[in-house]
């Protein structure tokens, strides 16, 4: 008997509440790493110190995301992407869940930052099968012209999450002191998401295969090694797909985490007051995402993401002089232009990665270019900005930095064709 096809619903259910849990227990690390993990976690050494400390543990997740693509993209493309998307959904969650209840380093010492980077590292494995696995389940369920439509789902999580993650930490942030917050109010975000994953597993469970797959697997088009073929056959692809994935990155997390901590603690603008701000931000990201998505199945992938990289590269330059007034308003309008041009690149990059690549590497294709797009833009530019701020440059060089990494997404855009009019299921393109 056939099992019927889900509805657009279904789909869109099961697509974005993976992926806005996944990026909750993501952010809410980020959003502890510029707020309180130097002080939990790193109290020897003094704040900027332990604050860049704080941002490596924040990278190693980034680090150990291509692993994970690597891992669940091979048994994606093996076994399938609805078992993938559960066991990445599980990982990330416990994960996340015993971060929350882990010792700081005044009751274990120096085993607190060790475990603290080995709960890190598995996070950013779990997540780095997650994003793969919704895009594919978004796409390879689409109809033909919609993918853009139908990718747009998993799109939404990152901003979805994020507000859910700073929305409770701003909600803390004003019942709680900040005596109770930094010892232990900033857990509760971190076990909270026990629930929210039950609730993610609930859902995927009641999901089917997709129908580009199926077929696959019945025909036994199923490659055994499928990272293997892909670096044999598609690995320009999964360079320069990374490489176009680079400045949503580098927008995001400047704009979320160094900004959050250089407007705290350099600008003095309080801590509720900036997480507003990027709070509002996040909807301006939500508005590009849903924008550029339906765009892009009307005039293709390609062209609407080459506008918004172009936009970035002016933005990079325009967003610290803006900051620097200490202006809230100028502050508001430098984090939400930053996040509305990621949200224009983010949003085809649903349906866009998938497309460039076979059906028997997808997965694995997808997802280790956005994980490796991640490593050189997500987990750098919070080092670097804090690095140059340690070194007394002026942080308009962080901006110089955000719109180099525009440049080299749009080179690598350049580089690459439009597939907005293929048919997923052609084998070779």
């Amino acid at each position: 008997m056939t099992t019927p096809r889900p509805t657009r619903t279904r789909i869109a259910a099961a697509s974005l509440i993976g992926t806005a849990i996944e990026f909750y227990d993501f952010y809410i690390y980020g959003t502890a790493a510029a707020l309180v993990l130097n002080t939990a976690f790193f109290p020897e050494m003094d704040e900027l110190a332990g604050t860049l400390a704080a941002f490596s543990t924040f990278a190693v997740a980034f680090v150990s995301r291509p692993l994970g693509s690597a891992i669940f993209g091979h048994w994606g493309d093996r076994v399938g992407r609805k078992s993938m998307l559960v066991v990445s959904l599980l990982l990330m969650g416990l994960s996340t869940v015993a971060i929350g209840l882990l010792p700081g380093y005044t009751a274990i010492g120096v085993a607190a930052p060790v475990l603290l980077v080995l709960l890190r590292f598995t996070q950013g494995i779990g997540l780095g099968g997650e994003w793969g696995g919704a895009a594919l389940l978004a796409t390879e369920h689409a109809p033909p012209g919609r993918r853009g439509l139908y990718a747009m789902f998993p799109q939404l999580g990152p901003p979805v999450g994020f507000i859910a993650a700073n929305g409770l930490f701003l909600i803390l942030g004003g019942l709680l002191t900040d005596d109770e917050f930094l010892t232990w109010g900033w857990r509760l975000p971190f076990v909270a998401s026990l629930v929210l994953v039950a609730i993610g597993l609930y859902v995927r469970l009641k999901i089917s295969e997709t129908p580009v797959f199926q077929p696959a697997m019945e025909e036994r088009r199923i490659a055994r090694v499928p990272l293997a073929g892909l670096m044999r056959h598609q690995w320009r692809r999964v360079l320069l797909g990374a490489g176009a994935m680079v400045i949503a990155y580098t927008l995001f997390y400047t704009a979320t985490t160094y900004c959050l901590a250089y407007g705290t603690a350099t600008l003095k603008i309080p801590r509720t007051t900036m997480l507003s701000l990027t709070m509002i931000g996040v909807v301006f990201m939500a508005a590009g995402t849903v924008v550029s998505s339906l765009v892009s199945d009307r005039v293709g992938r390609r062209p609407t993401l080459l506008v918004g990289t172009a936009g970035a590269i002016g933005w990079g330059l325009a967003m610290f002089p803006l900051m620097e007034t200490a202006s809230v308003p100028l502050v508001g309008l430098a984090l939400a232009g930053a996040l509305a041009l990621m949200g224009l690149i983010f949003g085809p990059m649903g349906a866009y990665l998938p497309e460039l690549f076979r059906t028997e590497y997808r997965y694995s294709g997808a997802s280790v270019a956005y994980s490796l797009g991640g490593v050189l833009g997500g987990a750098i530019p919070p080092l670097i900005a804090t690095q140059m701020q340690a070194g007394g440059l002026p942080v308009f060089y962080v901006g110089v930095y955000v719109s180099a990494m525009a440049v080299l997404s749009l080179l690598c855009l350049l580089a690459l064709p439009e597939t907005g009019t293929l048919e997923l299921s052609e084998a070779e393109w």
